[in-house]
């Protein structure tokens, strides 16, 4: 019960730090929209960015959270302090000297990554000369970024929650600020350009927001060319199966980039917007849980207690899905006026949001899907196995490839994010069949009655929004802010009726802190 607390607390923290960052994040999407709509300039920026944001997975919070932070967990628990601290500084030298060298040849390279990335716009040579000028312009972002990650990754394995959850928020307060102030000053081209200049600026306060945190926590950060430390060895060793697991993941999204370059303009802002609106309660909800389920179940594996490691996977997997199902119905249900509101002015029309919409309803299938895959593929990661959950994704990986081209033609951008979600659940019942081979019962009749009853309570919920937003004497904004401000409250008294246990230990957890604050 202890651990559940922990849990709940914890991942509150990441939930409101998340939460925080996504509404900035939002509301530089909803600039970026007005200034340069669903065209050619937003096309090619967040074509460029994706190539960046690859490599940023592949050695950030992706493949190296997933291997440094079971190794870490391993020295904190286990080894001297003055030992743990050589971890770090030669980890963080590593790491330094590998993303310099990537960031100068990616720069250099930057053409052909575009041509394979977005091999649509080879057409266009105009949007293809700008989207390697961009590429180009961004790729220093790559070295703040994941030094930034690995801050994250020791802030989360000390417990540490807030700080690493809300500092993305500075990559949306540089485009912000970059759009207010200077882009209307230049011409439309190098508007997408100085965007593009931003983003580094964001890495880099990224990263120095969390490093004073690791400070107060008695850690730092220099220097330590000891590239034959064992530390150094066992998390590459770690790294190789899960960069490929990642590279798995990033081939998923450039395939949809390459299949959307070819369905016309706008597709591939539509995917993007769309996905960030799915993100939104993943990141706040199932992420959270991931987040914080990786630190302590790699601690549960560097104790020996396997029987704590299973409560803390099914509470995981029980909270996500009792989270993720109302937002599933809730965006299905009035997805589209939540797209005009947040995104439909300047240049983003309602063909846009038509478009944008259509790619949600179909990504929104896979919510908890995404979420339970994460939660499983840490534990996998908490034992030090890197190698089970890759092995899987290159599988789903030539499933969503397969389903990505059958249904790109009858659906449109809508096929392209119903290959993810189908893709998603694959990789969900495999991960689980290999778990459960691992460590035996992980209480599945349990994370079964939960979601039944998660389910009963989001279709009535998504009823009640949807019958608020058809009301139609009412503005739009103003219908939808009643109507999710009604679904959050109508979902609250069904899970109460329905007797969650998740919830009675979730209010038990919070009176108890409030009565011992009084006390």
């Amino acid at each position: 019960m202890i651990e559940m607390k922990k849990i709940i607390k914890y991942a509150g923290s990441v939930s409101v730090g998340t939460a925080v960052s996504r509404i900035f994040g939002y509301i530089r999407d909803m600039l970026v929209a007005y200034m340069f709509g669903a065209g050619m300039y937003a096309d090619a920026f967040y074509a460029a960015f994706r190539i960046p944001n690859l490599i940023r997975r592949m050695l950030g919070e992706g493949s190296f959270s997933a291997a440094f932070i079971p190794v870490f967990s391993e020295y904190l628990h286990i080894k001297t302090k003055s030992e743990t601290q050589k971890l770090i500084n030669v980890v963080f030298t590593s790491l330094f000297c590998v993303l310099f060298v990537i960031t100068i040849l990616g720069m250099f390279f930057s053409p052909l990554l575009v041509k394979i990335i977005a091999y649509g716009f080879t057409s266009d040579p105009e949007k293809l000369q700008l989207t390697i000028d961009l590429t180009r312009l961004m790729f220093p972002f790559l070295l703040f970024i994941c030094l930034a990650a690995m801050l994250l990754a020791l802030l989360n394995t000390l417990s540490s929650f807030f700080i690493p959850a809300i500092a993305p928020a500075n990559l949306s307060f540089a485009e912000i600020i970059y759009i207010l102030a200077l882009a209307p000053l230049l011409s439309p081209q190098n508007q997408i350009k100085g965007l593009a200049i931003s983003v580094i600026f964001g890495g880099l306060g990224h990263f120095i927001m969390q490093y004073p945190t690791l400070k107060n926590l008695g850690w730092h950060l220099k220097f330590d060319f000891d590239f034959k430390h064992p530390g150094i060895k066992k998390i590459v060793f770690l790294m190789i199966p899960s960069v490929i697991g990642i590279s798995v993941d990033q081939i998923n999204t450039f395939v949809d980039t390459i299949c959307a370059s070819f369905l016309g303009d706008g597709s591939i802002t539509a995917l993007y917007y769309s996905g960030r609106l799915m993100q939104l309660p993943l990141a706040i909800f199932g992420l959270a849980m991931a987040t914080v389920s990786l630190p302590m179940m790699s601690k549960s594996v560097a104790t020996k207690n396997i029987d704590e490691l299973k409560d803390t996977l099914n509470f995981s997997i029980r909270v996500s899905v009792i989270a993720l199902l109302p937002a599933t119905v809730g965006l299905i249900a009035i997805g589209f006026p939540i797209i005009q509101v947040l995104f439909e002015r300047g240049k983003f029309d309602t063909a846009a949001s038509l478009l944008t919409n259509k790619a949600l309803f179909y990504y929104v299938l896979g919510l908890p899907a995404f979420a339970i895959t994460k939660i499983f593929a840490n534990t996998f990661f908490s034992f030090q196995d890197t190698k089970t959950p890759v092995k899987i994704a290159v599988i789903v990986m030539f499933f969503h490839v397969i389903l990505c081209v059958a249904l790109m033609k009858p659906l449109g951008v809508g096929g392209l994010a119903l290959a993810t979600s189908l893709s998603a659940y694959l990789n969900v019942i495999m991960l689980f069949y290999k778990l459960k081979q691992r460590i035996g019962k992980i209480g599945g009749l349990k994370i079964l009655i939960s979601s039944i009853k998660a389910l009963i309570a989001s279709v009535i919920m998504g009823v009640i929004a949807y019958q608020i937003i058809q009301i139609k004497f009412l503005h739009t904004a103003v219908a939808l802010a009643i109507s999710i401000i009604c679904a959050i409250i109508s979902f609250i008294i069904l899970l109460k009726l329905l007797k969650f246990q998740e919830i009675e230990q979730i209010f038990s957890g919070m009176k108890k802190k409030k009565n011992a604050k009084k006390s």
